[in-house]
C-alpha cells in the first residue's frame, strides 16, 4: 500500500517543514488546518505544494476526520495542531477543547479506520517545570497540562487499541519562517541579517534550541519508525543564549554586527528530570549543529531576497 500521511496543523511553522520533508520523500500528503494555506508554503515547499490534498477541517470533529482519512486511504498520521501557551492561558476551555478533545478525536478516528496503527505527534517541553525533582516537576501552564494529558491519552490508545505512538518534545524551534512568539527572536535575527535590517532579540537566558529541519525529520521518521507502545522522547537540543545567536550570526554576516542586539527578561526554565532521548529509539539520530542551522536559515532568506 502506498503510504499516505495526514498532517494536522500543516499550515504552521513546523507543519510547513513537515509537509516539505514528506514531499521530498515522494510521500502523498493530506494536510488539514483551520486556516488558509499561508504564503510560507510557496517559500518553503514551492511548486510541490500543488500536490498536497488540503482541507480546512475542525480538529475536534471526529466523524469528519474519519471520513477524510477514509477518503484518502490515510496510512500514517502526524499530529501537530494545537493552541499554544498564550491562547490556552487566555481561554483554558477552548485550549482544552482543541488540544485534548481534538487529539482524542484524531486518535479515535485513526482507531476507527482499522488501518492506521501508529501516530507521530507533538508533545512539549512545557510539560516540565523548574524543578529537577521528578516528584515536584509539574506543568506550570494550562498548555503544559493539556500536553501532558494527551501523552496519557496516547498511552491508553496503545493499551486498549494497540495504536502505537511516538511523541516528540522539541525545546525552542528555530529556522526559516519562524515568525511568531517571543522565542522567534533568533530566527527573525537571521532573517534581519540576511536582509540587512536591524533587529533586537527581546529576551535573555539560556535555552535548548532545535533546528526546524531536524524537528520535521523527527516527526516524519517517528510516523514511519514508531515501535510498539506509547513513547515520548526529547530532542537533543543545543544550549544557547540570544547573545550566542547574535555572535554566530555576525560571524557569518559581519555587516550585521551593527544591526543586531539582544536583551530583555529571562525566558522560563524547563527542566526534564527524567529524559528519554530520541536516540533511544532512533539510534542513528544526529542533530544539526547550531552554527550550521544558523547558516542555512540565513541562506534561505538570502536566496529569496
Amino acid at each position: 500500500m502506498t503510504p499516505v500521511v495526514l498532517v494536522t496543523g500543516a499550515c504552521g511553522f513546523v507543519g510547513t517543514w513537515v509537509v516539505r520533508e514528506l514531499l521530498s520523500r515522494n510521500t502523498k500528503v493530506v494536510a488539514i488546518d483551520h486556516q488558509l494555506i499561508p504564503r510560507r508554503w510557496e517559500r518553503v515547499i514551492g511548486d510541490e505544494r500543488e500536490d498536497v490534498a488540503y482541507a480546512q477541517t475542525e480538529i475536534t470533529d471526529r466523524d469528519t476526520m474519519l471520513a477524510l482519512m477514509n477518503q484518502h486511504n490515510v496510512t500514517h498520521v502526524i499530529h501537530l495542531a494545537a493552541l499554544l501557551t498564550p491562547a490556552c492561558q487566555a481561554d483554558p476551555f477552548e485550549g482544552c477543547r482543541v488540544n485534548i478533545l481534538g487529539s482524542t478525536a484524531l486518535f479515535d478516528a485513526a482507531r476507527l479506520t482499522g488501518r492506521i496503527t501508529q501516530i507521530s505527534y507533538a508533545s512539549s517541553y512545557a510539560v516540565y517545570g523548574e524543578s529537577s525533582d521528578p516528584t515536584e516537576n509539574e506543568p506550570p501552564t494550562f498548555y503544559g497540562a493539556f500536553k501532558q494529558s494527551v501523552d496519557l491519552i496516547a498511552k491508553q490508545y496503545w493499551e486498549q487499541f494497540q495504536i502505537a505512538s511516538l511523541a516528540i518534545r522539541p525545546h525552542i524551534v528555530y529556522g526559516a519562517e519562524r515568525d511568531m512568539g517571543l522565542t522567534a527572536g533568533p530566527s527573525l535575527a537571521c532573517r534581519a541579517a540576511a536582509l540587512g535590517e536591524p533587529y533586537q532579540i527581546n529576551y535573555s537566558g539560556s535555552g535548548g534550541y532545535d533546528f526546524v529541519e531536524d524537528v520535521s525529520t523527527a516527526f516524519v521518521r517517528s510516523a514511519f519508525e514508531c515501535p510498539p507502545g506509547a513513547h515520548v522522547v526529547n530532542l537533543p537540543s543545543q544550549a544557547a543564549t540570544p547573545r550566542d545567536f547574535v555572535e554566530q550570526i555576525t560571524a557569518q554576516v559581519p555587516a550585521a554586527a551593527e544591526l543586531l542586539t539582544d536583551g530583555g527578561p529571562e525566558i522560563p526554565v524547563n527542566i526534564a528530570p527524567v529524559s528519554k532521548d530520541i536516540r533511544d529509539i532512533l539510534s542513528d539520530w544526529k542533530a544539526t549543529d547550531l552554527s550550521e542551522g544558523i547558516r542555512r536559515t540565513i541562506e534561505f532568506y538570502q536566496q529569496r531576497s
